[in-house]
């Protein structure tokens, strides 16, 4: 049998997969991993940092569904990514993590840059390994399977540590990949529980979640929901699994107090409540034990049991949620309840103002065709476009929804627009979180990517300064500069344009999506424009 190299092993394998990126910042210690990439047809994109590279990485996988990969070299690199991984664990984004290190008989007695990077990592990702030459094929698929769930539970970030001698070391070209877990199913006696609550139901509703997402569940959702006229909530990552536009879409849920003013009530009134997929991760503490088990049925359809404490529910169910809702498709329905006024209230509380980020939002949603991805990144400004962005498919509205770290926005679109050259991508942040990542837009430039990030400019984090002052505490940390990040823009040789209105933000907008490189659209607004928004 003819020998290739281990490190070529592991890259057929992620070929194999789907993947046709890797992501990171090339070392010594990778350079044969980046190679083998390259050789098995997976390009390597260079990025500026690996926590950038990490979302870029995960931007891509949002639109493609293979698992996002990073690459770093040992030491500081390796750690430069622990933001981005413990996102793809709490996010259950399936991510390979590859990172070169020392072999272990030269870091007996050579220390420089040595550390232990599976310890690291241990805590973070769902599984981690060392390669090896003689397993590495087995390894290799290991790392696929647990990354995405296919040997049971929800995805996430698995890491592989390549010792520079092993990725190099001949080994038999053996290809390996064992067959798909099979997914688990309802049994009769729970199927025939949940049958008997949906016929019985006159109330019934349905909260959705990212489990959802990686399901492909929308169009189960959408004729269930249809057929037993069942009003659907989401959590943020799920958006647009039912078009938000349709009259059952009752938006997204989350972060938002102002939203779940008008949300709450319907789940506590419900006498069914449906969780599909839904992972409460996502959520703020308010929607800890909203139902009551005990008064109403509630079916939590999910891809692991869940040990969270968030919620209690009747019947749980580990299994696939379009298998589940497929098969109650036959029930008779009996609802008698409408959410059109509450629908109605939604959509008035989150009413745009003549400027301010609601009418950024709202503006940037009209130019915007459908079928646009936006991301957005951690702040007031998510929460506010969590609530006002319309969604006519799931993936789009990418963001950091488990761990809310700042900065992602800009490389998830990045990555996203790599991915779908030919969709329209648009990236929201704050000055805080521009300022965290600028550097990336020469990521856009040499990729050549006309992706649009609206940076609302307020010179405050804005969602740390409105709980300072909720709680009556003396502003300290929280305000900083005005810059000009338009010129910003240019000096990456971008377009930049700075808005104070509506009517300059839809020339800026309009210009930008027909644009041939990125543009910077710097929205200027006033501090404190979030006050009774969010």
């Amino acid at each position: 049998m003819s020998t290739i190299r281990a490190a070529d092993a592991l890259a057929r394998r992620l070929y194999a997969a789907g993947c046709r990126r890797a992501f990171g910042m090339p070392g010594g210690e990778v350079l044969t991993l980046v190679d083998a990439l390259q050789d098995a047809g997976i390009e390597f994109v260079l990025c500026h940092h690996e926590n950038a590279a990490g979302f870029m990485a995960e931007g891509g996988h949002h639109v493609d569904g293979a698992p996002a990969i990073l690459v770093a070299t040992v030491g500081p690199g390796a750690m430069n990514g622990v933001n981005v991984v413990a996102n793809a664990d709490q996010d259950r984004v399936p991510m390979i993590v590859l990172t070169g290190c020392v072999d272990a008989d030269e870091a007996e007695t050579y220390t420089h840059q040595v550390l232990d990077h599976r310890a690291v990592f241990a805590p973070i990702t769902k599984a981690t390994f060392t390669l090896t030459a003689k397993a590495a094929a087995v390894q290799a698929d290991k790392a696929v399977r647990i990354a995405t769930g296919g040997a049971g539970g929800r995805a996430g970030p698995v890491h592989v540590d390549v010792p520079i001698s092993v990725a190099d070391a001949p080994v038999a070209d053996d290809f390996v990949m064992l067959p798909d877990t099979a997914p688990g199913s309802i049994g009769a006696g729970a199927l025939a529980t949940a049958r008997d609550c949906l016929a019985r139901a006159e109330r019934p509703i349905m909260l959705a979640g990212l489990d959802a997402v990686r399901d492909d569940a929308g169009d189960a959702i959408r004729a269930f929901c249809e057929a037993h006229q069942v009003p659907l909530v989401t959590t943020y990552k799920a958006k647009g699994l039912l078009p938000e536009d349709h009259a059952l879409a009752l938006g997204g849920a989350g972060l938002s107090p102002l939203a779940d003013r008008h949300l709450l009530p319907l789940f506590r009134q419900a006498d069914l409540i449906i969780l599909a997929g839904y992972d409460p991760i996502e959520m703020r503490t308010g929607w800890r034990n909203v139902w009551d088990p005990a008064e109403q049925h509630v079916l939590d359809i999910s891809h692991a049991p869940n040990t969270h404490g968030m919620h209690r529910a009747g019947l749980e169910v580990v299994a696939p949620v379009g298998q589940v809702l497929d098969a109650m498709a036959d029930v008779s329905p009996r609802p008698v309840w409408s959410v059109a006024d509450a629908r109605a209230n939604l959509r008035a509380a989150f009413e745009a103002d003549d400027w301010g980020p609601d009418a950024v939002v709202a503006v940037s949603r009209e130019v915007a065709p459908r079928g646009t991805i936006a991301t957005a990144d951690s702040g007031a400004h998510r929460i506010l476009l969590s609530q006002m962005w319309s969604c006519d498919g799931p993936r789009q509205l990418l963001q950091s929804s488990g761990l809310c770290t700042m900065g992602c926005a800009l490389p998830l679109a990045i990555g996203a627009k790599r991915a779908a050259p030919d969709r329209p991508v648009i990236a929201f942040m704050g000055d805080a979180g521009f300022l965290m990542v600028a550097g990336e837009l020469a990521s856009a430039a040499a990729f050549g990517l006309p992706v649009v990030f609206v940076v609302f400019v307020d010179r405050s984090l804005a969602l740390i300064e409105l709980k300072q002052r909720q709680r009556q505490m003396s502003n300290a940390g929280v305000d900083f500069g005005h810059f000009d990040y338009a010129a910003i823009a240019r000096a990456f040789g971008g377009h930049g344009r700075t808005v104070g209105d509506r009517a300059a933000l839809r020339s800026a907008m309009t210009e930008a999506l027909a644009a041939d490189t990125f543009t910077v659209i710097a929205a200027e607004i006033d501090r404190k424009a979030y006050d009774g928004r969010i």
